[in-house]
């Protein structure tokens, strides 16, 4: 069991921090080009998620002679998740100390123009820099930002394992 969840959590978070490292060095030569940078991110993230399925799928196969439970299933996909999700953390906190030093000011500033061409009013956009200085400084402690980033890829990957353990359980 641990040599297919250890398999498939590195396969996971190598192709996480392969992807984060290719947009890494995109925005580094490309600065302050974000257009659909979230979906980029999240496009990322799910695509490396998707291998959870494949483990459950292995350990069914493989471990569990061709049966599973979903509570197996889901045990099996959530630890896949947390590999996988520590290396995406890992990786940011290189890439975000190298590559993309000035990410959080460069991103502000993206986000401020486009609240401007958006028609924000002044409050408003004072309100929303306020609020983006407010997680900048945040982001300065690594702990909280080690969490903040932890939260990323999480939720997708408790998706893909929730639906993972349900397509795959066969008793």
């Amino acid at each position: 069991m641990k040599k297919i969840i250890l398999k498939y959590g590195l396969i996971s978070g190598a192709m996480s921090a392969a992807l984060m490292l290719a947009t890494g060095v995109y925005y580094h030569y490309n600065p302050g080009k974000f257009e659909n940078s979230e979906l980029v991110g999240y496009a990322g993230i799910l695509l490396s998620m998707l291998i959870v399925f494949f483990g459950v799928k292995a350990y069914r196969e493989q471990e569990g002679e061709g049966k599973l439970s979903f509570g197996k299933g889901f045990q099996i996909g959530l630890i896949i998740v947390l590999i996988s999700s520590t290396i995406y953390v890992l990786t940011w906190q290189v890439v975000s100390h190298t590559l993309l030093s000035d990410f959080m000011d460069q991103y502000m500033k993206y986000s401020i123009e486009k609240m401007k061409q958006a028609g924000m009013s002044a409050e408003g956009l004072a309100q929303k820099t306020a609020e983006m200085e407010h997680y900048k400084e945040l982001f300065k402690n690594p702990l909280i930002s080690t969490a903040i980033v932890f939260i990323e890829p999480l939720p997708m990957g408790l998706l893909v394992t929730l639906v993972s353990a349900a397509i795959l359980r066969k008793n």
